[in-house]
């Protein structure tokens, strides 16, 4: 049966109505809040990188659409653009379901009520509906307008595929500082009151996490892995005439090494009765220790010749073996403050890292420091934004301004690094900044940026150490170490 003129004009009527109900209110509810529209658009995996333009495009033209519903004459073309857009909303949300971890919600006003699910619903309603619109609408053949719809829903997930591929090619390749943060990768674990703040992690080794103290740099205070209980050492040093400046202690089970590199001197010892023995004595200065294997460590020295730093190696057997190799450290200023940063060492794939301070760059080299490669951290910062005024009268080189810091901590466990990042990216909230620290995680060994996520800095102590052991980090803020533990198989 042939329904009548009249009740198809009723039905378009309605269904335009509500259309421009629904893009009238979604855009004034995007521009009523649009900051917090703007960050949501930027921490979308999919669309992060065109973030900025979205923000300003989607409400205008929910707007616009709205405005020619109302005209017969611009009605038919308006209810195709509306379709569209209906239709990419429908295929962004379905690919955020089920092939994104995060899935922040930019719609505005109750529509953010919906779940997932039911807000991929109502979509679908609405390209139902804005379908039925057309065949109204329009006087042409069905077979024509079948053809023209199976055209828009192929565009809209072209569309959608497309600008995936290119904001992830984007924050890649051109590196534009935009985050992506999956939904809640770790979990809290547990946390323990050290009762004091001048604590650092020394190493970790057999389920049980060492921490050195800056104020009494002998003391070794052992806690298990699930932060049940501690003990106290006390590091035995023999009888020496070796005076130092700044002891730090490094943990490598089964050994630790106490060691001042102003003064060039190493000691070792077990960690079975905490007994050290003189390993290194003043065979080269260094500013950085790292132990790799029992009879090497890689160091960070500074040239005597360029006065730059440099990363080297040191082999301890009858004698000890001092190789540097100046090419790794990259000079952009003075070749000193430039490059100052992190330096660590990955067991599992056997590589060294060098992670910079004041910009976007790491190294990571094979443990004879002969083979190296670079990889880019996701900020834009490529030089460092640092100013050095030599000072005649102390003969040296000092920061005349502050810094900035792009990369600060680093830790490292299979194929991945993680930087507690120093700069807030793109359409991040700055209370999520003012009450978190950000971890950014990169897969080393491919030179990829994968995700990043929060700390959050309890009792408004901000992250100062942290460590990567397995699927559980471990951070230090504040009198209170913690531990989180990454969602099973989250990589």
């Amino acid at each position: 049966m042939r329904i009548s003129i009249k009740i198809q004009r009723f039905f378009l009527e309605a269904i335009c109505f509500l259309y421009i109900l629904l893009f009238v209110y979604a855009s004034v509810s995007k521009l009523l809040d649009f900051e917090n529209f703007q960050v949501q658009l930027g921490q979308s995996p999919l669309i992060s990188s065109f973030a900025g333009f979205i923000s300003f495009f989607i409400p205008i033209l929910e707007l616009l659409l709205a405005f020619f519903l109302v005209f017969p004459k611009t009605r038919r073309m308006s209810l195709y653009l509306s379709t569209f857009l209906m239709s990419t909303f429908s295929a962004y949300i379905f690919i955020m379901i089920n092939f994104s971890p995060n899935v922040p919600c930019s719609c505005g006003g109750i529509l953010e009520q919906l779940n997932w699910k039911e807000h991929l619903y109502f979509n679908l309603l609405f390209v139902f509906l804005g379908t039925v619109a057309l065949y109204l609408e329009n006087n042409e053949i069905i077979k024509r307008t079948n053809i023209k719809l199976i055209f828009l829903f192929l565009l809209s997930l072209s569309l959608v595929y497309a600008l995936f591929h290119t904001s992830e090619w984007m924050k890649q390749e051109r590196n534009n500082f935009t985050r992506s943060f999956p939904h809640y990768p770790i979990q809290y674990v547990s946390e323990m009151d050290l009762k004091f703040n001048s604590y650092y992690i020394a190493g970790y080794g057999s389920d049980k996490v060492y921490l050195g103290n800056h104020t009494a740099p002998l003391t070794v205070t052992e806690i298990d892995s699930s932060l049940s209980y501690k003990r106290q050492h006390y590091i035995k040093l023999p009888q020496t005439a070796l005076t130092y400046k700044s002891l730090t202690l490094t943990i490598d089970s089964p050994y630790f090494y106490v060691w001042d590199g102003t003064e060039a001197f190493v000691y070792r010892g077990s960690t079975d009765d905490w007994k050290a023995s003189l390993y290194i004595d003043r065979e080269a200065y260094f500013t950085s220790f790292v132990p790799i294997s029992k009879n090497r460590v890689s160091i960070r020295a500074i040239s005597s010749d360029t006065n730059q730093s440099v990363l080297g190696t040191l082999v301890v057997a009858d004698s000890v073996k001092v190789a540097l190799n100046p090419a790794i450290l990259i000079k952009q200023v003075d070749g000193l403050f430039d490059t100052d940063g992190t330096h660590l060492f990955n067991k599992q794939n056997h590589k060294i890292l060098y992670t910079y301070y004041y910009r976007n760059q790491y190294a990571v080299c094979d443990t004879l420091l002969q083979e190296h490669k670079y990889g880019k951290t996701i900020d834009t910062t490529n030089k460092a934004k640092i100013k050095v005024k030599f000072i005649k009268s102390k003969q040296g080189s000092k920061l005349s301004e502050p810094v900035v810091t792009v990369n600060k901590r680093t830790a490292t466990y299979g194929n991945y690094l993680y930087i507690h990042a120093g700069l807030l990216g793109r359409y991040e909230p700055k209370e999520n900044w003012e009450h978190n620290s950000i971890i950014d995680v990169y897969d080393f060994m491919e030179n990829t940026y994968q995700f990043s996520f929060y700390i959050d800095n309890k009792y408004q102590s901000k992250l100062k150490d942290f460590m990567v052991s397995e699927d559980l980090i471990y951070t230090l803020s504040g009198n209170y170490i913690r531990t989180y533990r990454f969602k099973k198989d989250f990589y």
